[in-house]
């Protein structure tokens, strides 16, 4: 269903029943990356699956920043009355979580984050290259905000006071030593590198994050 959040149409759907787990989804995607996730974890949690502005069911705009998804994401779970969910972010959804938890402590009961960056750098040259000759082609805004953000600080990680699982395949478009930056400066965050995983490989139409993210959230 729609929820109207920050002037826009926010399309979210929910289903499952027990702790509420927001699985946020990455550039160019929406919720239904999920699916099969989902059906594998509705036993255990009540999943709070929404697309993202510019992405999906969800209103198309001018505007699309790493602030937007933040605020946006906030707001929906203020409106739907989430009480420290858990929540699992992908690519530009764990940024998303990233910059959520950092701003707000107390938000998250425990957080996953999957294949995130902290700046354009973050990624690997060959990425990198093929988001600049994506964005000459196309001109989109959503190559365009990789290429300017995310940029978040060290400082900020250091302030995230929840429970932190930091997930990257071994072959992932992020650059190792982002990821495990990532890591060191999350106090008392845990580092899972996935061997013979991609980007989003693990994520991706995938339940191999069922038995990762039970385990983690222990429920």
């Amino acid at each position: 269903m729609y929820h109207t959040v920050n002037g826009l149409a926010l399309w979210c759907r929910t289903q499952g029943s027990g702790p509420p787990l927001l699985l946020l989804h990455g550039n160019g995607e929406d919720h239904t990356i999920f699916d099969r996730l989902a059906a594998a974890l509705a036993h255990r949690f009540t999943l709070v699956l929404p697309d993202s502005r510019c992405h999906g069911k969800s209103t198309r705009l001018s505007r699309l920043t790493y602030d937007d998804l933040a605020a946006d994401t906030l707001a929906l779970i203020r409106q739907l009355g989430l009480v420290r969910p858990f929540v699992c972010g992908f690519s530009d959804g764990g940024i998303t979580a990233l910059t959520l938890a950092a701003a707000h402590p107390g938000l998250f009961r425990a957080m996953a984050v999957c294949g995130a960056n902290t700046c354009p750098g973050g990624l690997k040259a060959p990425a990198r290259a093929g988001i600049a000759l994506h964005a000459a082609a196309t001109r989109s805004m959503l190559d365009r905000m990789m290429q300017t953000g995310p940029r978040i600080r060290l400082a900020q990680l250091r302030q995230i006071d929840v429970p932190t699982l930091v997930l990257a395949g071994s072959r992932d478009v992020v650059r190792p030593v982002d990821t495990r930056r990532i890591a060191a400066n999350i106090p008392g965050a845990q580092l899972r590198i996935l061997p013979g995983e991609t980007h989003g490989s693990y994520v991706v139409h995938s339940t191999a994050l069922a038995p990762i993210l039970t385990d983690f959230f222990n429920v």
